[in-house]
């Protein structure tokens, strides 16, 4: 099912209203970096990335206002390299809409540490999809359409292929860039690996929970909460058969990030047989988080 059919459903009717696919606010932090100037050009800088992140058309669909994905950008700056070159990182957090409720899930919450960019004040930012044009705005597009893929998967089985896709040429693209994040000999915990993991057949259980997870578990407890709730511990019987082969993926640790509180929150209202049974499988799936699921057998 296609994710802007099932929000049309979700709205009960209204009638769509075409608008981009996000909507995002943006924070810009330096505090080691006190001048004037950089003040003026650090706002200009929010800015500019605000209007990029929310006025570019990411895909062919129309929503509604009521239908952009939530997200958050934080890019904290920590050194001024030259006049128009710095360097820092970049907080990226998604969260979708549960039906018929007016709770939130967070699908993303991931930092990156390898952000590195030139900017200078009021220049253009156009993303274009076929080359590297600079490393600000293919960081950004990247992240885009990482938010949209992983959204999708929430709506409909592999629903953010295309998506994830299109980030995955971002990465290409960004093969010869001097800056950092984009190479696989780089890092195991960076951009290149987080859409290359995503992609690879290996990983296809953690987006098939995506799904079962928010569509079958979450969207169903308006109506059922057991049901539901059984169906969120089933989907994490799919990430524990990735666990087995892959313990110390990448994309796990992003998914129990946005996750973690989310599960011990959820369990923690389950019958006691319920409690124990999720409390042992996340603590073996998830051990970095042991301490937070031991809170689930809290009475």
């Amino acid at each position: 099912m296609h994710r802007i059919l099932f929000a049309l459903a979700f709205l009960f009717g209204i009638q769509s209203i075409p608008a981009q696919e996000l909507n995002c606010t943006i924070q810009v932090l330096a505090p080691t970096i006190q001048g004037t100037t950089e003040k003026r050009i650090f706002e200009a800088l929010k800015n500019s990335v605000y209007e990029y992140m929310n006025n570019t058309h990411w895909t062919k669909d129309n929503y509604s206002s009521q239908e952009r994905i939530t997200m958050s950008v934080l890019i904290n700056i920590t050194n001024e390299l030259a006049v128009d070159q710095f360097k820092g990182s970049i907080q990226i957090q998604t969260n979708r809409p549960i039906y018929k409720s007016s709770y939130n899930s967070t699908i993303l919450n991931f930092n990156d540490n390898d952000f590195q960019f030139n900017y200078i004040e009021a220049q253009p930012m156009d993303f274009v999809e076929t080359t590297f044009s600079n490393n600000l705005t293919s960081v950004l597009a990247y992240y885009a359409y990482i938010a949209i893929a992983m959204d999708y998967d929430t709506y409909s089985p592999n629903g953010g292929t295309p998506y994830y896709q299109k980030a995955q040429q971002i990465v290409n693209n960004a093969q010869n860039a001097a800056e950092v994040g984009w190479k696989a000999f780089e890092s195991t915990k960076n951009r290149y690996w987080l859409v290359e993991n995503a992609m690879n057949t290996q990983f296809a259980g953690l987006r098939e929970c995506a799904y079962k997870y928010h569509r079958m578990g979450f969207d169903l407890m308006y109506n059922d909460v057991a049901t539901g709730r059984a169906n969120v511990y089933e989907s994490m019987l799919l990430v524990q058969k990735i666990y087995q082969d892959l313990p110390a993926s990448f994309n796990l640790q992003v998914f129990f990030s946005a996750k973690s509180d989310e599960l011990v929150k959820l369990f923690s209202g389950a019958y006691s047989d319920e409690k124990a049974k999720a409390a042992q499988l996340l603590s073996s799936i998830d051990p970095a988080n042991a301490n937070k699921y031991a809170k689930i057998l809290a009475p």
